[in-house]
């Protein structure tokens, strides 16, 4: 069964916006057009509604800092840099999207250890090497020494892609990718417990 994209963020219980970005991102396997609907099959939307929390609690922090991506785009036009997550970029590539310049507060980011990214509440990528930043302008920051963990080319199943050097990273990726996180903040940066029930 094929469910046209409103079908799908009603039965996730999300707006169409949100359900569109993981569509958008490649992170949804067998996607079919139908002129210009992209439908969904069930057992997908399934699948996402399936995946667990994120398990925060194994974590040795309070807080974690959490970067709220959208699918990837140009940014200053078509010779701009790109920001956001797709699942066909390449890891330097993604990494480089991801590592900044965002407003948050970096030593806090950075005590967490771990930046989970992710995409309408799913952690699509996993940023570890945080030590270290740049200040920019307006409160901007970026994490030039950052390391991509891991990140995700399939949510459904999901299809992990390990990409980091030490296995601890690859462990906290391995714990992390495909979990459901959701955050609430006015910017790209969110701060979530690790001890709180809903992050369990």
């Amino acid at each position: 069964m094929l469910l046209t994209t409103g079908q799908a963020a009603e039965e996730l219980g999300c707006a169409i916006t949100t359900f569109r970005r993981l569509i958008n991102a490649g992170v949804l396997p067998g996607l079919s057009r139908r002129g210009v609907r992209v439908m969904t099959p069930l057992w997908v939307v399934q699948a996402l509604q399936e995946r667990p929390q994120a398990p925060l609690r194994h974590l040795e922090v309070t807080e974690v800092g959490v970067l709220r991506v959208d699918a990837a785009r140009q940014v200053d036009g078509p010779d701009g840099p790109q920001i956001g997550y797709a699942s066909h970029l390449r890891p330097e590539d993604l990494l480089e999207n991801l590592k900044g310049w965002w407003r948050c507060d970096a030593a806090s980011v950075a005590a967490g250890g771990v930046l989970p990214v992710t995409l309408s509440g799913y952690v699509v990528a996993v940023l570890t090497g945080l030590e270290t930043w740049e200040k920019g302008k307006g409160g901007r920051h970026a994490f030039a020494d950052a390391i991509l963990a891991g990140h995700v080319t399939d949510l459904a199943t999901p299809v992990k892609r390990l990409t980091a050097s030490r296995q601890a990273d690859r462990n906290i990726a391995d714990l992390l990718l495909g979990t459901r996180l959701p955050s609430h903040s006015g910017g790209a940066i969110a701060y979530v417990s690790t001890r709180s029930s809903s992050a369990n």
